[in-house]
Formats: C-alpha cells, structure tokens, sequence
C-alpha cells in the first residue's frame, strides 16, 4: 500500500484535507501549487513544488494524489486538475475524516473527500472527485456525480440525484427525490422542492431559477 501523499494546491482547502490526511496516518511529501512555487506554508512542513516538477520527481506508483483545489468561483480547475493526472496514470486515494459517518454498503469513488461530521447513509453512492463538506447530511439512496461540491452543512434527503460539476451552498436543503442536472449552482441556504436542470443557478426559500 502507498503511504506517501503529494497534496495538489496549496489554498484554504488543500489545509483541510491536508489534516485529514495525517489524521489518516498517511505522510504528506510535498505540496504541488503552479502559482506559488516558492511559497512557504507553516502548516505543511514539506517542499513546494510545480507540477511538472511533481511529474519529474514522483512516479504515479510510488505516491498517490490528493486534490486540494476547492470550488471558490469554479469547480472547473478542480475538475481539470484531476483528470489532467489521470491521464498521466496517478491516482487519487479517498480522504474521509475519521468522525465522519459512511454507511458500509455507500459506495465512494476515487479521490472523493469526506469531512468531518459529515453523514452518508445507506445505498448512497458518490463518483469521483467529489466532495462532501463538512457536517454535511446524505441521507439513504443519494447518488452524487463526479466533481460535485456538497458544501458544509448541506442537508439531501433520500433518493436525491446530483449530476456531474454541480455546486449545493453552504446550508441547502434538497428535498426526497429532487434530481439536480450537470453544472448547477445551488445558493447559500436554499430549499429545493423541484427539479434543477442543467446549468441553471436557483436560490431563495423555495428556491427559484435566477
């Protein structure tokens, strides 16, 4: 088994999961951020390198990759992060934060993270790169795609869908049975009683298309 970590970006984020990690007992060996090559991180202790130094200096099977890239604005970078290094063959272990709850029958993608407090229930399932905040609640038979931010404190009754590139704000509620479409945003505290489709942004208390 690989123990030894590279943490992709080095932002708000990237100090997150940078914790659950060493509370997992993995070994965090550098830190890869493009725009801060030289930027010294008092929480981090390790080297701060390029990705193309990373690519020249660790082999995909001698570390594996955690994305610490957020959503702030996008979800796109996060996304091309990771599939830029999935075509280089590395790959993204899971982070979950040893007081998060995941039932044992949810099925988790690679590189998904799972914060602290967060509650995934039974029959949910979460692809890849995904993540799912902190005290966020999942409740049974959810099935979040593939680069979906679940931001704190985020309540999904059962059988809810989320398609891929999606974002739900901090504090929404999704009501049982909603399907939410590909790239959505949905605000801050919103309520959601119908149906999102694609590429649409609601917000408000029931939520509604802005």
């Amino acid at each position: 088994m690989v123990t030894s970590v590279v943490l992709l970006g080095a932002g708000g984020h990237a100090r997150v999961v940078h914790d659950v990690v060493t509370l997992n007992g993995l070994s965090v060996v550098a830190i890869a951020d493009k725009k801060n090559n030289n930027l010294e991180l008092s929480w981090a202790q390790v080297p701060i390198v390029s990705d193309q130094e990373l690519l020249e200096q660790f082999s995909p099977d001698s570390i594996v990759l955690v994305n610490g890239i957020g959503s702030i604005g996008s979800l796109e970078l996060r996304k091309k992060i990771y599939l830029q290094f999935k075509k280089q063959h590395y790959h993204f272990t899971q982070t979950i934060h040893p007081r998060s709850i995941v039932s044992r029958d949810t099925v988790l993608g690679e590189g998904v993270q799972v914060m602290a407090g967060a509650i995934i229930q039974a029959g949910s399932r979460v692809l890849e790169n995904t993540i799912i905040n902190t005290k966020a609640s999942i409740d049974h038979d959810c099935t979040i795609g593939p680069h979906v931010h679940i931001a704190p404190g985020v309540t999904l009754s059962g059988g809810v869908r989320i398609d891929e590139g999606s974002h739900i704000g901090v504090g929404a509620t999704i009501i049982q049975g909603i399907q939410i479409g590909k790239n959505c945003v949905i605000g801050a505290g919103a309520v959601v009683i119908h149906d999102v489709p694609n590429n649409t942004k609601v917000i408000g208390v029931p939520a509604k298309e802005v």
